[in-house]
């Protein structure tokens, strides 16, 4: 019995031995674990990485874009004034001529024999008023002798009176004739260029034939028309401008300026000098005119064109970069960047948008900070890390955008 008891204790003594081994490695590698991760220096958060730009304070000049029509300052129409045969043509067709140029000739026989008539008959009315002026003068004394009857004296006084009346209505024949002959030569009204000619020479004109001769032009300066909506005209209307009315108390005026087909800006600027009073109820609509000069002729009558109106200018106003707008159904929000560079989701109000930036009526104030760049990935109180070379290689890549498309 003995020995079988000792047999027996050996063999659990080996089996602790190996369960004891066991708990040691297995303590020594949770210490070690333990302190590893105890010991390990971890790394902090990283922060979201944006671009913050100051909101800047301006002058904001505020456009309206419309198609315009360009028509000459004068259109004159030459028309034939009487009847006749057309003799001569002594301008150049489509060059520049000067008022009171003389343009055609009109056959002047029938007229220049009309006018000679018309002052024969003068002459001889002037006579007989003459004779009856030399009888009233001897029957007037011979009266007041009683020497001649009242009934003579009241012939001659007639007679006298008939004749001068001849004398009005002959001379009013001549002078008539006269303007008849004067218009043969039909001469410029205004300086100008003017079109081809509209009749052949030898053709019958005036009355019973082709009136039209040719059409003259004045366009060294030229009028835009264009249209603006009841909705413009009321906006003007709160800007307290007056659209066709100079306003002295304004450092500005309403002016325009144009593109030319090729996508250029027309170095001049025109002024806005008449406006519809009324709208057109088919439309909508009223008719706005604009005054500009047109020295080279680079703007032709009949012409369409793109206008940019000056509406209003916003002195002082608030301005950030579209891009950095944020518009949900609560309304648009910006993230503004606090001193401790965490992030605060701003509400506010917005007003007109001009190219790339965007006018903020209430919400914002000059120089605070805010995010135009990485702002998708933020949360009010987020704090941030400001990084504006993201921001500068944007704007390269836009400049060469640019760049490509006006090449």
């Amino acid at each position: 019995m003995k020995s079988f008891f000792t047999k027996k204790e050996r063999k659990l003594t080996k089996n602790e031995r190996r369960g004891v081994v066991i708990a040691v490695i297995s303590i020594a590698l949770l210490a070690g674990i333990y302190w590893f991760f105890a010991h390990r220096s971890v790394p902090a958060p990283e922060l979201p990485v944006v671009a913050v730009e100051p909101a800047v304070q301006d002058d904001v000049e505020i456009y309206g874009e419309y198609v315009g029509r360009v028509r000459a300052q004068q259109f004159v129409e030459v028309h034939a004034r009487v009847e006749g045969f057309l003799e001569n043509m002594l301008f150049e067709e489509g060059t520049y001529i000067l008022k009171n140029q003389v343009l055609f000739v009109i056959n002047q026989d029938q007229y220049r024999a009309k006018a000679d008539k018309a002052r024969a008959q003068l002459k001889k009315d002037e006579a007989q008023a003459n004779k009856a002026q030399r009888d009233l003068e001897r029957i007037r004394p011979l009266y007041e002798q009683n020497a001649a009857s009242k009934l003579d004296l009241d012939n001659a006084v007639a007679a006298y009176e008939t004749a001068e009346a001849d004398v009005a209505m002959s001379q009013a024949d001549l002078d008539q004739a006269e303007l008849e002959l004067g218009y043969t030569i039909v001469r410029s009204p205004l300086s100008g260029h003017i079109s081809e000619r509209h009749v052949d020479l030898g053709t019958l004109v005036g009355a019973g034939g082709k009136s039209l001769l040719a059409t003259i032009v004045k366009s060294d300066t030229v009028l835009v028309d264009f249209s603006m909506t009841a909705l413009d005209y009321l906006k003007t209307k709160e800007r307290n401008v007056n659209l066709g009315q100079k306003d002295s108390t304004r450092s500005w005026q309403p002016n325009i300026s144009i593109t030319l087909a090729d996508n250029t800006i027309y170095p001049y600027k025109g002024l806005v000098d008449f406006a519809e009073p009324q709208v057109d109820p088919r439309t909508g609509t009223f008719s706005v005119r604009a005054e500009m000069p047109n020295p080279q002729r680079a703007l032709l009558p009949g012409q369409f064109t793109k206008v940019k109106l000056l509406l209003d200018v916003q002195t002082g106003a608030t301005v950030v970069p579209t891009k950095s707008v944020i518009i949900e159904k609560g309304g648009a929000y910006v993230f503004v960047m606090r001193r401790d560079s965490t992030v605060e989701r701003r509400f506010i109000e917005l007003g007109p948008e001009i190219e790339n930036r965007v006018v903020v009526e209430r919400g914002l104030v000059p120089n605070e900070n805010i995010v135009v760049e990485g702002y998708h990935k933020l949360s009010p109180g987020v704090k941030v890390k400001v990084n504006n070379t993201m921001l500068k290689k944007e704007e390269e890549v836009q400049a060469v955008d640019t760049t490509m498309a006006e090449l």
